[in-house]
Parts: structure tokens; C-alpha cells; sequence
């Protein structure tokens, strides 16, 4: 399998600074690269290299987990806590269970540490001082290069509204001193005309959190199917209890009042796709989602919303996009992207209904996913009202593993390696 903008790295394998992009990089936009394959990390602003350096990943038995990740914390000194307390200067952790880019004094040029980024010291310390929370890392085997990517489906931040103009009005001679704001002047027109000058206004006002938005794409899960029909299943009179998502005893007998007013045989799981169409229809609700869309901001939850995925036999694959930069007078985002491998189990597409991986492995794999992406309108403006420099979209077939939870943003592991081990 050929991953979408896979590009050659080159001379990787010393540290490694590029001026003068490094001058000032803003961290939020900041995007780190590491090659398994090559063990080399690079660092990125766009498509533009900023710094880079060799490393050593995880060895046989204790490979690094490849995926996507965020900087989690910081710690200019850490202590392992699973191998004699082993030193981890300049620690930057990836996952609480375990993975962390550090500064070590064995880099060699092969695999060597017990899960962990091993990094030089010069280059671990330059690093820590130019990063911050929520850094995105990307782990592959491969080396990968972000893209400029252009797709209708990516969001873009709501515009300022143009100014207003006024044709036909001739101003009467007035001096050339301003008039103060909220005051009205005359204007010559066939009637006499007064017009309220508008008090001083800037550009579109920025959103009021400036944290980067982290938002995931996925099939839906378990726990999105159940929460919904505890909402749908409450307002039909049902007595689901509160739409948490966790199949309770309330949940349970709920499901099962429906299916005998309604004369449905058991047939499969207990939420299986029969009963969310039934439930559905008979709610007057349509084809049930079978995608979800989900936000974080500053490590946490912010809200989510249903989508539909077309085509759903055929994998979305794993396709990572950052908005560099926001441009809200033209009502632009510059995005970027990458496509990793996925490793999908016989038993993980049995789940989820996947019979083909052609379109994931094409070309132009993240294009295709896009296209087969619709989510409401209501979320898209919500996303694009708060959408800042920074802020990813990660789509993925598997959804949230259990490494993205409290305090984390979305975890997307492609290959689990030495998750829940310390290197």
C-alpha cells in the first residue's frame, strides 16, 4: 500500500536546524513528523521544513506506536516509571500510558528505546523550547510530508461582511474635519436624507477561545447509537433514562418495550441496524447516521454531531488535515494533509461493515473520504464560527481508541507498538 503524499525526506539523519523558517515559528501551527523507517523526526510550519533530526524509535518488542498524536505535557526533567527510574530530560508526552518524545544519550541510528522518540540532547532541548500543549506528532513508518490539500468539505472561517456602500449620494461640502461616531450628517439627495455614521468597527472579531479546535470524523460507535436512542426512545414515551450512551437496566427494557409495540423479533445485537432503522422510522426521523463528528478544544470534549459516510462497504482510511493559517476578511483556511497507513484487522471490518480498501489506498484516497463525508449544515457553521490557526480534522474508520480520554485531544493509533510501555 502506497500512502497519499509520501515524499523523500533526504539528509535526515543529523540534527539538523533550517533558518530561516526557524526564526519564529508560531507553535500552534507547528507540525511534527516522525519516520520509522528513516528515524528521523522533522519538524514543519505548512509544508515548510523547520527543523529536524535524527532519532531512535522503539525496538523489537517495544515498537513505537505509529499514529497521530498531541504533545500532552511537558517536563524539562521526568523519571521513568517503569525501567529503574531512567532519566527523560526534556520529556513531551505523546499518550498517558506511556510514549513521549526525550532527550537520550544513546541515538543510535536503529531502533533502540522501549517505545519512546529517543533524541539528541542539543536538538531535544531546541525542540522543548519550541513547542507547546497540543503540538501535533505523527508517527509512521514512512516518511510523510503535509500537503497543501484544497477540498470543498474542509471548513473555512465565516468572513467578515463587506462594508457597506452607498451609490447615487453626492455629501454636501463639509470641512475637512471628521465628524464624531454616532453622529448624523446630511447628504444631497431628491429628499434631505440622514445617515447614522456607524460607530468604528475592525475586522470579524476572532473567536473568543483562540485554542485550536481538534475534530474527528469517524463511523459511529456503540455508545453514539445508544445515546441517541435513549433520546429518540424517551420522547416516544419509552423511559430510556438519561441519554448517556451506556446500556442500563432503564436502557435495556426501554429497547425492549419497542420492540414488542412494534412487533420486532430479536434478531442480532441488541442494537443492531434493524432496530435504529425502526426506531428512526417510527420517530419520523429519517435514515439513521452512521457517522459521527466530534470537538475538542484545550483536551476537552466541546460537542459532536451526527454525519452520513457514503459508500460505507469501502474504508475512509486515515487522513490527518491542519489549518496553517485563518484569513477571516476573505473567509480562508490554508489547509494541509497526510494520509497514514491502517492496519484493519479481518475481525475490526467484520464490525464495521468494510468489504473493500480500493479508495483507501488510491491516489487521491483523502479526496475520495472527503467527498463521502456529510455532516449538518448548523455543525459545520458552529465548527467554522470557532475555527482558528491550528485547529485539525482527523478522519478515521476506527474512531476513538481508548488512548484518547481525559485530558488528551483525538488519539489515533494506526499501529499499536509499545503502547503502555516507558522507553
Amino acid at each position: 500500500m502506497k500512502p497519499f503524499f509520501l515524499l523523500g525526506l533526504g539528509l535526515l539523519s543529523a540534527t539538523a536546524l533550517s533558518q530561516p523558517s526557524f526564526a519564529a515559528p508560531d507553535a500552534r501551527t507547528l507540525q511534527i513528523v516522525v519516520s520509522k523507517d528513516r528515524q528521523s523526526l522533522a519538524v514543519y510550519d505548512g509544508d515548510q521544513v523547520v527543523a529536524t533530526s535524527k532519532v531512535s524509535t522503539g525496538k523489537r518488542g517495544h515498537t513505537t506506536p505509529s499514529g497521530i498524536f498531541s504533545i500532552l505535557e511537558k517536563q524539562v526533567y521526568h523519571e521513568s516509571n517503569l525501567y529503574s527510574a531512567s532519566p527523560m530530560p526534556f520529556m513531551q508526552r505523546l499518550t498517558w500510558s506511556g510514549i513521549a518524545l526525550h532527550e537520550s544519550n544513546s541515538v543510535p541510528n536503529y531502533p533502540a528505546s522501549h517505545g519512546c522518540v529517543r533524541m539528541p540532547k542539543a536538538f531535544a532541548k531546541m525542540l522543548y523550547q519550541m513547542t507547546e500543549r497540543g503540538v501535533h506528532v505523527v508517527i509512521a513508518n514512512q516518511p510523510l510530508v503535509p500537503q497543501p490539500f484544497q477540498n470543498a468539505m474542509l471548513f473555512q472561517p465565516l468572513a467578515a461582511p463587506p462594508p457597506a456602500l452607498f451609490s447615487g449620494i453626492e455629501l454636501r461640502p463639509t470641512t475637512a474635519s471628521f465628524m464624531p461616531e454616532g453622529q448624523t450628517v446630511q447628504v444631497a439627495t431628491n429628499d434631505v436624507t440622514s445617515i447614522q455614521i456607524p460607530s468604528a468597527q475592525t475586522t470579524l472579531a476572532p473567536p473568543a477561545d483562540p485554542a485550536p479546535l481538534s475534530i474527528l470524523i469517524t463511523r459511529r460507535g456503540l455508545r453514539e447509537n445508544v445515546r441517541d436512542l435513549q433520546g429518540i426512545l424517551n420522547g416516544m414515551g419509552f423511559m430510556a433514562g438519561t441519554p448517556d450512551g451506556m446500556l442500563g437496566p432503564s436502557t435495556v427494557q426501554a429497547i425492549e418495550d419497542f420492540k414488542k409495540a412494534h412487533d420486532i423479533k430479536a434478531t442480532g445485537s441488541l442494537v443492531s441496524p434493524a432496530l435504529m432503522k425502526a426506531v428512526y422510522t417510527a420517530a419520523g426521523k429519517g435514515e439513521p447516521p452512521n457517522g459521527a463528528i466530534m470537538v475538542r478544544q484545550n483536551f476537552k470534549p466541546l460537542f459532536e454531531g451526527p454525519a452520513i459516510i457514503g459508500e460505507p462497504q469501502e474504508a475512509l482510511g486515515v487522513h490527518f488535515f491542519t489549518a496553517n493559517s485563518i484569513d477571516r476578511i476573505s473567509g480562508k483556511a490554508d489547509w494541509f494533509g497526510m494520509t497514514l497507513e491502517e492496519e484493519l484487522s479481518k475481525d475490526t471490518k467484520k464490525r464495521l461493515g468494510i468489504s473493500s480498501e480500493e479508495q483507501s489506498q488510491s491516489l487521491d484516497a483523502a479526496g475520495q473520504a472527503l467527498g463521502r463525508i456529510t455532516i449538518p449544515d448548523d455543525v459545520r457553521h458552529r465548527i467554522e464560527d470557532l475555527l482558528t490557526a491550528g485547529s485539525s480534522l482527523t478522519i478515521s474508520d476506527t474512531g476513538i481508541g481508548p488512548e484518547t480520554g481525559s485530558g488528551t485531544d483525538f488519539i489515533t493509533i494506526t499501529n499499536n507498538g509499545a503502547l503502555g510501555k516507558k522507553g
